[in-house]
């Protein structure tokens, strides 16, 4: 019984965030914490990824926000936030000089349909 609160309560901090903007989400959660960056200077397609982690209503949410290299349209880095796992940043951080494109796709793109905020990259 104890299991099925706390996986309402989660699904309920969930809808609540989705209730929102990608932008209003992204504002809020960067306002709420400094976050850690990993920049990634090798890299064709991600210049950084910082992970935040922000408390709502007594529990732990984690977020990464993806910048993305800008193309020859834009001298800014177009910014993507995804909702993801406790564990996602050491897996993350562990992996990304290596190749921050594969850290990506096998740890944080997982997470794209959470808040549905990431690109389309099909």
């Amino acid at each position: 019984m104890k299991k099925l609160i706390l996986g309402l309560f989660f699904i309920l901090c969930v809808f609540k965030l989705n209730a929102q903007s990608c932008d209003e989400i992204m504002e809020f959660v960067k306002s709420k914490d400094y976050g850690t960056t990993y920049t990634s200077y090798n890299s064709t397609a991600i210049s950084k990824v910082t992970f935040y982690s922000v408390s709502v209503d007594y529990q732990t949410h984690y977020f990464a926000i993806v910048c993305f290299k800008p193309n020859e349209y834009s001298y800014n880095c177009s910014e993507y936030i995804y909702k993801v796992g406790s564990n996602t940043k050491f897996n993350y951080s562990s992996n990304y000089y290596n190749s921050a494109g594969k850290a990506f796709w096998k740890y944080i793109e997982p997470y794209s349909d959470v808040l549905g905020c990431s690109p389309n990259f099909d």
